[in-house]
């Protein structure tokens, strides 16, 4: 029964239109029935889309504990109940947009008549729309086609079908939906102006307060900018605002809402903004804080590469819990800006901290000197510095542990294994008719030298010689199964192939481009430090490759948790090559290229570790580990005219000489944040080396 009282309008409303189309449109007469039934077509369709789409919400990033980091959205909209509704704002809105909204069915035949005979004389269009019928309008427009500016100028145009459709759709939410859910509905779906959506969201940008405390005066305020968001936005047009403001409250007053006696008080208020505002939390990972950027960057890329897109992480609602240590971001981030300043010139310090895991590797900072940002000026960049391959120079011998790992695997060297090491060697390229590639040691060092004491030393041709007698294809495949899986998919530039390039150096990823380039093992090509961390994290969980993960859990809208795609761990080389190799790499710090630079630090744990330092010295890393934090401390030149990295206080640019190096420059911020972090932790000691891989074997 109620249903069929609820169609009256609707049916009045389509005699209207039948007898206003009859007459201004002659000779060709459109009944009302062809019009209803073309409308009717549409109808179904549309409400079902309006049952399907959800609306914008804004997605939460939080850190592990649960504290948020980050917000994204492309509508800023916090939904409330119609019982969070404070009583001035639906008094508000329903005064000035529709004051017939609690007695008429959805449609307002009344409003309808008196404008359809107004529009049809010539007079100004007048459009005698519902708040139910609003709220079709916006939902189509904000929701449901939101994405379609085609779309949406179909649901603006002033055409009778237009109106029809709306109608028939007011009538029928009018009949399945309460009058306080469909005003409490219109006033979430809403614009109010720029990105803010929703009376939550706009009570909060411009009052810092909620929907439930709002007063007469601000409800007067807001009800009266949704007819136009833009021409009454307080904040670029305060007098229309005003004046609108108090027409919303005369209107208050018209409609029973108010006492007469109170409206020259309410109207003598100030408008009562916050300053500067809307005030808005910024919709991307750009608004972290200076710890959180980066990371926040890299887990909504993660989460793209998982098979969301980037629409659904701004609109869907959901709370992104990550994997991000808060502790141990900030202080590996003030390690790393008490080595380099933000704002210094031309050089980045980037440091990233992977915890190791047979199951899975959790991402639990990445952090730089820099922050994530648009404005250079300030040490910003937008560029993601610390998971892409934006360290164009390279990580120096630090590579010197995929070359290790593969002779180690292959059987051309053992730990104990002597190398050939002069001064210098020209070694042959393999498969191209060019010269020999000569190679320098810098500094004296025994010839030969074990595996063991290279590493800890780091002497160039004793490794270039490992690498030309194991092969380029298979030291190559070794980083990649460490961890090297993006940075060796871009060209020696750090970036995406270009095809179209007639140069190898950046038309092939660099898995291709180093096949015959025996400089690898040196470091001197693009790299990200985030997967750095990731090689260290594979060594230390005994020889398991895992993605380097930034997701703790993902839950939607309601509550429930969406599952996350993720690549499966891989073991990629046998436990006891990783052990060997930890053992191996766990004299840096005591006896090699990082040692005096640890005695100036305190530091006595056991740990593992490999500097490495780029020819002109542009680029300087620490890669290595201690207890369940496996690090990548690189430091390198970032500006437009690279210079020499000279240490100082600061580490700056310049002509020092020598410039700096991987154990004095970018160790140090490692030593500064892992003995914060483990203070009162009992060491872990390093797995000792396998004896299978004490020898060569073949």
């Amino acid at each position: 029964m109620k249903r069929r009282q609820a169609l009256v309008p609707f049916a009045a409303f389509c005699v209207l239109a039948g007898i206003l189309v009859a007459g201004t449109m002659a000779p060709a007469a459109i009944g009302a029935g062809l019009l209803s039934n073309r409308v009717s077509d549409s109808v179904d369709a549309i409400s079902a889309q309006l049952a399907a789409a959800e609306p914008p919400l804004t997605t939460t990033v939080t850190d592990r504990t649960g504290a948020p980091i980050a917000t994204l959205y492309a509508q800023y909209r916090l939904p409330v109940a119609a019982a969070g509704i404070a009583p001035a704002m639906k008094a508000a809105i329903v005064a000035v947009e529709d004051r017939r909204f609690y007695t008429e069915g959805g449609v307002d035949v009344q409003g309808m008549l008196r404008a359809a005979v107004n529009d049809s004389t010539g007079g100004a269009l007048q459009g005698a729309s519902t708040i139910t019928q609003q709220y079709v309008k916006n939902y189509l427009i904000n929701v449901v086609d939101r994405t379609d500016p085609l779309a949406q100028q179909a649901d603006r145009e002033d055409s009778l079908a237009r109106k029809l459709r709306e109608a028939k759709m007011a009538v029928q939410l009018n009949a399945t939906m309460s009058k306080d859910d469909i005003l409490a509905n219109y006033l979430n779906v809403v614009e109010f102006s720029g990105t803010v959506y929703g009376v939550g969201a706009a009570a909060k940008a411009y009052f810092g307060t909620t929907a439930d405390k709002l007063t007469v005066p601000q409800a007067a305020l807001l009800a009266g900018m949704v007819n136009n968001p833009s021409i009454y936005n307080p904040y670029t047009h305060p007098d229309k605002a005003l004046q609108r403001r108090n027409l919303v409250i005369d209107d208050m007053v018209t409609n029973g809402s108010i006492p007469a006696s109170y409206a020259a008080t309410a109207k003598a208020a100030p408008l009562g903004l916050l300053p500067d505002g809307p005030v808005t939390p910024s919709g991307t990972c750009l608004g972290a804080a200076p710890d959180a950027g980066f990371f926040c960057a890299y887990a909504e890329s993660y989460l793209v590469h998982a098979g969301f897109t980037a629409d659904q992480l701004a609109t869907g609602g959901y709370t992104i819990k990550t994997t991000l240590d808060p502790r141990v971001s900030q202080v590996t981030k003030d390690a790393v800006d008490a080595n380099v300043p933000t704002t210094q010139d031309g050089v980045a310090n980037t440091f990233a901290v992977v915890q190791p895991g047979q199951d899975g590797h959790q991402v639990l900072a990445m952090v730089a000197n820099r922050n994530y940002g648009t404005d250079p000026a300030r040490g910003e960049t937008s560029t993601n510095i610390v998971a892409n391959a934006s360290n164009e120079f390279g990580a120096g011998s630090s590579f010197k542990i995929f070359t290790s790992a593969a002779a180690l695997v292959t059987g051309k060297a053992g730990l104990n294994t002597p190398l050939p090491n002069p001064d210098s060697e020209c070694f042959p390229v393999p498969d191209t008719h060019s010269s020999c590639y000569t190679v320098h040691n810098d500094g004296h060092y025994a010839d030969p030298i074990t595996l063991a004491d290279g590493l800890a030393t780091s002497p160039n041709v004793a490794f270039v010689g490992l690498e030309s007698q194991v092969g380029m294809p298979a030291v190559l495949d070794m980083a990649y199964k460490l961890g090297l899986r993006n940075t060796l998919a871009t060209n020696d530039a750090g970036r995406t192939p270009d095809p179209k390039s007639g140069n190898p150096q950046y038309s092939e990823p660099q898995s291709e481009y180093f096949k015959n380039l025996l400089s690898f093992t040196l470091g001197n090509s693009p790299v990200s430090p985030l997967e750095m961390a990731n090689v260290s994290a594979t060594l230390m969980s005994g020889g398991v490759w895992c993605p380097p993960n930034p997701i703790l859990s993902v839950t939607d809208r309601n509550g429930n948790a969406v599952p996350v795609r993720q690549q499966a761990c891989e073991r990629v080389i046998p436990t006891g090559v990783a052990n060997t190799l930890e053992a191996g790499l766990s004299k840096d710090t005591t006896s090699g290229t990082s040692a005096e630079a640890a005695r100036a630090a305190g530091w006595t744990r056991p740990d593992i570790g490999k500097t490495g330092t780029t020819q002109q010295s542009e680029s300087v890393a620490f890669v290595g580990g201690v207890n369940d934090y496996a690090v990548s401390s690189m430091v390198f030149a970032d500006g437009p005219h690279p210079q020499e990295i000279c240490p100082g206080t600061p580490v700056h640019l310049g002509e020092c000489g020598h410039g700096a190096f991987g154990g004095t420059v970018a160790a140090p911020p490692y030593f500064h944040a892992m003995s914060q972090l483990l203070a009162g932790v009992p060491d872990q000691p390093i797995p000792p080396p396998d004896p299978a891989y004490l020898t060569a074997r073949s």
